[in-house]
């Protein structure tokens, strides 16, 4: 009986070690997966133009943010602004175009009006033409990073802080930035639409 307990307690022990050691193993893969989280997610945004990671990586380090002697006054590229808005809505920017010198720092304003009786939730989705400039041109602030929410008739103005790196190839001289402004679903009740009945009483009063 001794020798069974002696020979069980050592069995015991040997699963627990094994236990441990798999929970460590766990543990470990939790962690490098959590760590690669982070540039996978960077990938993601960059390649959608919602760059909120490399936006906020700029402003801590400040690495991105050119000063006046990285800026190349000998060459000039034209930024072209479009919007296209889904829905019954205004959406434009404050001008059509820019020219720029790789490296400045610039801000172009955007308008949006929502035209509905009723709250409603959006988000701009950003795009580029040549689809090469897009590594090349770095949002620093964006509206494009959010949802926005309106009320019923209100307007508002939203900024677009940008750079165009230096490194952009020479024959890229007009970057096109074209939003499309889409309504959020779920986010906002849907506008009431009348019942029949409304409908039939007030084309009972027109007869």
């Amino acid at each position: 009986m001794p020798g069974s307990s002696i020979s069980r307690a050592a069995s015991l022990l040997a699963d627990n070690r094994r236990m441990v050691g798999k929970l460590a193993v766990v543990v470990a893969l939790m962690f490098a997966f959590g760590y690669a989280l982070v540039p996978i997610y960077r990938t993601i945004c960059e390649a959608l133009g919602v760059n909120v990671l490399a936006r906020a990586d700029a402003v801590q380090s400040g690495s991105d943010v050119p000063v006046n002697g990285q800026v190349d006054l000998g060459r000039t590229v034209t930024i072209e602004f479009d919007a296209n808005a889904r829905g019954p809505w205004d959406f434009k920017p404050a001008q059509s175009r820019i020219d720029v010198h790789p490296g400045e720092v610039t801000t172009v304003m955007y308008e949006f009006r929502n035209r509905q009786n009723r709250t409603m939730a959006a988000q701009a989705f950003p795009s580029y033409a040549p689809a090469s400039a897009m590594a090349h041109f770095k949002k620093l602030e964006c509206f494009c990073f959010t949802e926005h929410v309106l009320q019923a008739g209100e307007s508002k103005q939203w900024p677009v802080v940008f750079v165009v790196d230096r490194k952009l190839p020479k024959d890229v001289r007009t970057i096109t930035l074209s939003y499309t402004f889409f309504e959020v679903g779920g986010k906002t009740p849907a506008e009431p639409a009348r019942s029949a009945a409304a409908s039939g009483g007030s084309g009972a009063a027109a007869s």
